[in-house]
């Protein structure tokens, strides 16, 4: 067994304060993010919540957005191993459940990390979160709808994507028995979008 060189062991020690520094700041931008919103949200004011100067922020961010897609990687991330591979593989499942499976486990999630609702607010949304979901819906589509051509799934999925995103912060302001039933209106609202859609590409043709 080789022995740890001291270089070895204060490089590892660097590493170590690397990833604290940086698991500090991604907590002070979600916590920004959240109170301003992504748009409002400035280094500075970020810096003043991580407890460090500017300075030392863009050392390891060079700006917002880059930030801001570090913290989308990580609540990605936290959100797959929270639930595993998006569960859309089933087809034998119902539109229905299908929905509930894919999310129930993304509104669980976005309501105990809000910044991940931020960051899921429209198409073109900061931290990769957007393409992420749309992707997620676009597979769901894909399995449902086989025969439906690339194009419309793209735009099928993304206007799901945008009812997802709106309905995630409708649920995100409501408490107790209200976000529960608006939980419910997002999932019937994308039910009755997606339905006659899968409907009809995958009912056969008479001619």
């Amino acid at each position: 067994m080789e022995a740890t060189t001291p270089a070895a062991a204060g490089g590892r020690r660097r590493q170590a304060r690397g990833e604290r520094r940086t698991a500090q700041l991604l907590d002070a931008a979600a916590v920004v993010f959240c109170r301003s919103g992504y748009a409002a949200a400035g280094m500075n004011a970020i810096a003043r919540e991580a407890g460090v100067s500017p300075g030392t922020l863009y050392q390891f961010f060079p700006d917002k957005a880059t930030l801001a897609a570090r913290l989308g990687e990580r609540l990605l991330r936290q959100l797959a191993e929270v639930r595993g591979r998006p569960p859309v593989t089933d087809a034998s499942l119902s539109l229905e459940a299908m929905l509930d499976a894919l999310l129930d486990p993304i509104v669980e999630f976005s309501l105990r990390n809000p910044a991940f609702t931020v960051l899921a607010h429209g198409p073109d949304g900061p931290g990769g979160v957007p393409t992420a979901l749309r992707g997620q819906l676009e597979e769901m589509i894909a399995l449902r709808a086989p025969t439906l051509p690339g194009a419309q799934r793209v735009r099928v999925a993304t206007t799901a994507f945008a009812v997802l995103s709106t309905g995630l912060s409708l649920v995100a302001h409501h408490e107790g028995a209200e976000r529960t039933a608006y939980t419910a209106e997002l999932k019937a609202a994308l039910t009755r979008y997606l339905a006659p859609v899968t409907d009809t590409a995958t009912r056969p043709k008479h001619h």
